[in-house]
């Protein structure tokens, strides 16, 4: 396996607790060194963030060619919006678990993954089955959520669902200046007020 995060204590946590089941080969933390690790290693799973400093978990799919050998994608990420979960799905991800997922839960999920079976929580599934049956209410693409980085869009799904900017923070591994700094961005970006209205607007684009 090998584990693609942009965050070294992230992804050293990982491996701490599950690379005494499975067996982990590499470790990179961002598009570039997913795609050269993968390659020298062809894991049979890779654990990839939906989100990376140079780019989106999709790029490395992408560049791969859907894996060489066979190698599987199980995104783990801290969002579990419908968008992203689509996005990486239609890339050829073969899984999709966020990053509250427990140890044993994880470790469950490459093994399953790894043995060619689609894995998903029941939320993040039913995303999933509406957008291949064509009914995805999230579109293709959003002006306004465009208009965000992949930073502000994580900091925005936070702040929607009214964690304090130190729980932030804590979450993606940042200082809280630098949340406050991603939360003004936010909305000003969005042309919002406060961030009763920042959840409204999350809330209409099933974001929450």
């Amino acid at each position: 396996m090998v584990v693609v995060d942009d965050h070294e204590l992230f992804r050293s946590g990982v491996v701490a607790e599950i690379g005494g089941t499975l067996d982990v080969v590499g470790q990179a933390d961002d598009i570039a060194a997913a795609v050269d690790v993968v390659r020298e290693t062809a894991p049979d799973v890779v654990l990839l963030d939906v989100h990376l400093p140079s780019g989106s978990g999709r790029e490395v799919i992408e560049r791969l060619g859907g894996g060489p050998n066979g190698t599987q994608f199980l995104a783990l990420s801290v969002s579990d919006a419908a968008e992203d979960v689509i996005d990486l799905v239609r890339a050829g991800a073969r899984g999709y678990v966020t990053k509250s997922i427990s140890a044993s839960d994880l470790i469950d999920a490459v093994e399953r993954v790894a043995g060619g079976d689609a894995v998903f929580s029941p939320r993040l599934a039913g995303f999933v089955l509406d957008s291949f049956a064509g009914q995805a209410t999230v579109p293709e693409t959003d002006s306004d959520l465009d208009r965000l980085t992949e930073r502000e869009r994580e900091v925005m799904r936070f702040l929607a669902r009214g964690y304090a900017y130190k729980e932030i923070g804590l979450e993606l591994g940042i200082s809280i200046k630098t949340v406050e700094s991603h939360a003004s961005a936010v909305l000003r970006k969005l042309q919002l007020s406060s961030r009763g209205a920042l959840t409204r607007w999350a809330a209409a684009r099933r974001l929450l």
